[in-house]
């Protein structure tokens, strides 16, 4: 698809560093040392994992965000350009330092250390609501870290909807551990929800996993929860879908459920059925882990379709 005709995916949300240092035996405890097999300066935030990952796969992707004027802003910068995606609209602030994610990370699960930085004054005031009508798909996620932009979800949502694009959802963690039920009145307008297993017991109450799911599944039109290396298992109108995962190789679990999400994506605007939908996000969440960072190891469209074709 050339990029004149490409799905153009407009991503409002945080931008950040991740600082990774991957094979990480144990979480350091007070006043003992851990060593790292490795450690790297990355592209972070889910939001802007997200991005890249959808734009190798052959979107024009728009993000709309803001950094500090730091050499940490610089790389954030410089990461999504490499990637083909517009920068336009990510604001610099002198006043505010650039957020960074330290993640201790092996090949089962990471743990996080995150500085908000320019995250924490984010707002819709700093969004161009114009944007909406030149693009197919708007994607928000990390909804409880994001304090000042969240009361403004359900109306950004709201406005996209209203201007015929498709919308996706993935709230991540609740840092507080609190889970808001304010995040009811955003699904009225979220055509696609991603969840992890914790998160979609957290967000309605249920302790069994399906269970959840078909809560979910009451709120917005497909609701899929995230499973890590055993798939993802879906509802779409009511049906039940499960996916199973691929056996790979893996470096760092950094971004993998934000490639997942741009993997479900690329397909969905595309009106692929449900199982092929989770298919390819989870080839997408599967090769992301190749290497260290959430977009180092992210496939192009080629690179997955011979993933595909050889599993």
């Amino acid at each position: 698809m050339s990029r004149s005709t490409a799905p153009r995916i407009l991503v409002i949300g945080e931008l950040n560093v991740d600082i990774v240092a991957a094979g990480v035996r144990q979480l350091p405890e007070s006043g003992i040392e851990v060593l790292a097999a490795d450690c790297e300066l990355t592209l972070g935030s889910a939001s802007a994992i997200f991005a890249a990952g959808v734009a190798k796969l052959g979107c024009a992707v728009t993000f709309i965000s803001q950094v500090g004027k730091d050499s940490f802003g610089d790389f954030c910068l410089a990461a999504l350009r490499d990637a083909g995606i517009s920068t336009r609209y990510v604001q610099r602030k002198a006043t505010e330092k650039t957020g960074v994610t330290i993640a201790l990370s092996n090949t089962r699960d990471r743990a996080l250390i995150t500085f908000p930085g320019a995250i924490a004054s984010f707002s819709a005031k700093d969004c161009d609501p114009s944007m909406m009508k030149r693009h197919h798909h708007l994607h928000l996620t990390s909804y409880y870290l994001q304090r000042k932009l969240q009361p403004s979800f359900p109306a950004l949502f709201r406005q996209a909807k209203a201007e015929g694009l498709t919308t996706s959802f993935d709230p991540n963690t609740d840092p507080s551990q609190k889970w808001s039920r304010s995040i009811t009145s955003v699904l009225k307008h979220v055509d696609v929800l991603f969840v992890n297993e914790s998160e979609a017991t957290a967000l309605t109450g249920r302790k069994n996993k399906r269970e959840a799911l078909k809560a979910l599944g009451q709120f917005v039109p497909c609701a899929v929860v995230k499973r890590g290396p055993r798939g993802a298992i879906a509802i779409q109108n009511g049906k039940v879908v499960a996916g199973s995962g691929f056996k790979i190789e893996a470096v760092d679990t950094t971004g993998a459920g934000d490639s997942f999400a741009a993997g479900f994506v690329s397909a969905y605007i595309r009106s692929v059925p449900l199982p092929e939908c989770l298919r390819v996000a989870n080839a997408c969440g599967a090769l992301s882990t190749r290497k260290l960072g959430g977009t180092q190891g992210q496939p192009t469209q080629e690179e997955l379709q011979l993933f595909l074709k050889a599993n």
